[in-house]
């Protein structure tokens, strides 16, 4: 199975930084993983055309054929467990790529929404958008972990 993860703006903080290249390092085993990294759009403009031109450029690096999810706050919540059952029906249902996205601070933009077969949220809570991509790939992990029976997840 192919994973992109596309997300807004760079990372700054080294122990996130430290904590996506240990998780990215464990999914090397079980996913071809590609990270695209769009850069913020950093002019003075409204939230609107902040969304447009991020989904722009999000919907260039998504593949024909790619299932598209968005983590989103209004999306899907999953356990660990169900989130990894998830990624196994979406392979058994032909998806061998699926692209994930984490969006910018303003969210996304109603043609990167049309586009999206799912949205998931990792939580109620909010978090900050580079704690959002640490989190997620250990969640991606966790799934790899449950659906390969190995001792990562205690249930």
């Amino acid at each position: 199975m192919k994973v992109t993860l596309i997300w807004i703006g760079k990372i700054k903080e080294t122990y996130i930084l430290a904590g996506i290249d240990e998780y990215v390092k464990r999914l090397s085993r079980y996913v071809k993983l590609d990270i695209i990294e769009i850069s913020y759009i950093k002019k003075k403009l409204s939230e609107d055309e902040i969304k447009m031109r991020e989904g722009e450029q999000i919907l260039k690096h998504v593949s024909p054929g790619a299932y598209l999810a968005l983590l989103d706050e209004n999306g899907k919540q999953f356990s660990s467990v169900k989130f990894s059952n998830y990624l196994e029906q979406l392979a058994v249902n032909g998806s061998s790529q699926i692209t994930f996205v984490i969006g910018g601070a303003y969210g996304f933009s109603d043609e990167v929404y049309a586009k999206a077969q799912s949205k998931i949220s990792l939580s109620p809570m909010t978090f900050n958008h580079q704690m959002v991509r640490m989190i997620f790939l250990e969640q991606l992990y966790r799934a790899q972990t449950i659906l390969n029976n190995e001792p990562y997840h205690h249930s």
